[in-house]
């Protein structure tokens, strides 16, 4: 079974910075893709970044590009999420998701229970 637990999250000034991690069983970790998303009060569910089984490709959403990064350790079934200059618009439920195929182009399903990031002075 699918297991994806989230963690790192917490309350960060704005313009700080913190590190998110994933850590995945129940499948063969590098044979797919994976990806985090977050969701906003009274937003829909986006996705901000995906990494391919590899770590070659990457993907991120247009409002979280040179900011954040994403990357994976596959010898410790582990996703991690760097996030720099963080805004107050960077406060979400952040989950992290598992891809269907070895590529960055989704679907993507299987999400953790979510790690809370508030972005506030």
């Amino acid at each position: 079974q699918v297991q994806l637990v989230e963690s790192g999250g917490g309350l960060v000034q704005p313009g700080g910075s913190l590190r998110l991690s994933c850590t995945a069983s129940g499948f063969i970790f590098s044979r797919y893709a994976m990806s985090w998303y977050r969701q906003a009060p009274g937003k829909e569910r986006e996705l901000v970044a995906a990494i391919s089984s590899t770590g070659a490709g990457l993907k991120y959403a247009d409002s979280v590009k040179g900011r954040f990064t994403i990357s994976r350790d596959n010898a410790k079934h582990t996703v991690l999420l760097q996030m720099n200059s963080l805004n107050p618009e960077d406060t979400a439920v952040y989950y992290c998701a598992k891809g269907s195929s070895s590529t960055t182009n989704g679907p993507f399903g299987s999400w953790g229970q979510g790690t809370q990031v508030t972005v506030s002075s």
